[in-house]
């Protein structure tokens, strides 16, 4: 058990030196100060129709670690899937397979190490919870067990069973890359949603033993809450400010703590179970994970990189080595004739669609052909142009990574003008946008909405952006899929200031997302981030 835990302990303090890690958790600092607004503002993120329960530490505490439980699990979840991946990257993997070391402890270590990485966010949001409760100033006294104990029950026990799940992923060779990210989205989706339901298994993340605790404390001031309206939890925009009552925390029961320790208890099966097939990095046991930066990350085919063949000029005529001094007298490359924009542009479409199987392509066929034939009109901008724009989701992670991920940085750092290739690689991103989002733009133009040309076409340029820029800045395709699905997820379930490709529309039907305005600056705004993350780059090296 010692050495379990130094090895638990030793890969949490290296993950935590990672900029992933400060990011997550500036963004749990951010999440409790959204979790806690101030009177006057026009959001909340818990609440009980139009009432709220008043800012002391059990209250402060339980809604900032329900919308831990709830948005920790899908950031946290990007953050430690790369436990086993790293280890084979680095060659640690190979080192501890020559160990005694058991696949279990192994498997059991990386799952104690992510809980740790969680837990620590969690840590931060209670020092923040309390910050706030002492800023909002509605309560001044701090009362550590109630702002500490829906911690400890609530959000603890989800963030361990987001650590199995991300591990068990890594272990399972067909999730553990891009297609293991977007299905855990949806998978979060369904748990964060399905989860407050008093019927879910095993309580669900645990939140309706907080909503009886809450009804109660109304009856006992007078309030009826079935007149006050319905619990709600995630982020909502109010237009007036919410009453307040009074709320002391709630008192579990033995029922709901079992709850809680046998999903603790679950949370490992997970974790433990890919003990039965992984190698462990010995090649003698069988076929090694291999990772991102050695493969793919998000190869749809499957196809191992190979290194590129030996040319044919350096090579002795019928024989299989290499000619002393044939370098120096290999013939000059053939001048070829003709823009070299639209070869840049082309090797760059190559690169971006290496390895796509023919079955996607069928499916971007099937949905421009299925496009022109929906009716009404409203349902392809609605359904449809969300469905082709969700189809490349992992291409476009591609986007600002290849280049790091295979280990050609510093070879691409040689060429003259570095913009020119940057300019190139966004729009092989444009061309695929445009591609698989054809069959709802012709739609429109077929039935002149020029309002919603333009959209689609503002989307289409803000798509690639969005991806290079998080490409380039995090050297990872994890952070564009994280971010770029909850996006996609809000526009589709009518969430108006998220739509970014014309989507939802007004009674008019004008389209009532973003404003052009909004989406041009976006686009040229993450264009220069790329520039001058590219300019810094290349002058580094």
């Amino acid at each position: 058990m010692p050495l379990l835990v130094r090895l638990a302990v030793a890969d949490f303090w290296d993950r935590v030196r990672r900029p992933a890690y400060a990011v997550v958790l500036l963004a749990a600092v951010g999440l409790g100060y959204l979790a806690t607004p101030a009177k006057e503002a026009g959001w909340v993120v818990m609440q009980v129709g139009d009432y709220r329960g008043t800012y002391n530490s059990a209250y402060v505490g339980m809604v900032v670690a329900l919308a831990g439980a709830v948005w920790l699990s899908l950031g946290g979840f990007y953050l430690v899937r790369n436990a086993i991946s790293r280890d084979e990257s680095t060659g640690v993997g190979r080192l501890l397979a020559a160990t005694p070391l058991s696949n279990t402890a192994y498997l059991a270590s990386k799952f104690l190490s992510s809980v740790l990485v969680l837990a620590s966010m969690l840590g931060v949001l209670a020092v923040t919870a309390v910050v706030m409760q002492v800023a909002r100033g509605e309560t001044s006294a701090i009362d550590p067990v109630g702002l500490l104990t829906p911690f400890v029950l609530i959000a603890l026990p989800l963030m361990a069973f987001t650590a199995a799940v991300a591990l068990l992923f890594e272990a399972i060779p067909v999730l553990r890359a891009g297609l293991g990210n977007v299905l855990w989205f949806f998978l979060w989706a369904c748990i964060a949603i399905g989860g407050q339901s008093p019927n879910a298994p095993l309580g669900g993340i645990g939140v309706h033993g907080v909503v009886r605790s809450l009804g109660d404390s109304m009856k006992a001031q007078g309030i009826d809450p079935s007149r006050a309206g319905e619990f709600s939890l995630g982020l909502t925009l109010v237009s007036k400010p919410l009453k307040t009552f009074d709320w002391a925390g709630f008192d579990p029961s033995a029922e709901y703590l079992l709850t809680r320790c046998v999903l603790l208890l679950i949370a490992a099966a997970p974790a433990l179970m890919p003990a039965l097939w992984f190698p462990r990095f010995d090649p003698a046991r069988g076929r090694t994970l291999q990772a991102p930066s050695v493969r793919s990350a998000d190869n749809l085919a499957g196809g191992e990189s190979t290194l590129p063949a030996m040319p044919d000029a350096v090579m002795e005529e019928g024989q299989g080595s290499v000619r002393p001094g044939s370098f120096g007298h290999a013939p000059r490359t053939q001048v070829e004739l003709g823009n070299t924009a639209v070869r840049l542009l082309v090797g760059e479409v190559r690169i971006l669609l290496q390895g796509i199987p023919l079955w996607w392509w069928a499916g971007v066929l099937t949905l421009t052909a299925v496009s022109q034939l929906v009716t009404p009109a409203t349902g392809v901008t609605r359904v449809l142009l969300p469905l082709a724009w969700i189809w490349p989701v992992l291409i476009w992670s591609r986007l600002g990574t290849q280049r790091h991920e295979h280990g050609v940085e510093a070879i691409l750092a040689a060429y003259p003008a570095a913009h020119r290739r940057v300019l190139a690689e966004w729009g092989a991103g444009l061309l695929l946008t445009a591609v698989t989002g054809l069959g709802p733009a012709l739609r429109m133009l077929a039935g002149s909405d020029g309002p919603g040309l333009l959209h689609w076409f503002l989307g289409a340029l803000f798509i690639p952006s969005f991806a290079l820029v998080l490409g380039s800045l995090s050297r990872t395709h994890r952070l564009f899929q994280a971010a770029y699905l909850p996006l996609w997820y809000g526009t589709v379930n009518g969430i108006t200031p998220l739509d970014f490709m014309g989507a939802l529309r007004d009674p008019d039907g004008l389209p009532a997302g973003m404003s052009p305005a909004l989406l041009i600056g976006g686009t040229a705004v993450m264009l220069a981030m790329v520039f001058a993350a590219s300019g810094v780059r290349r002058a580094a090296n």
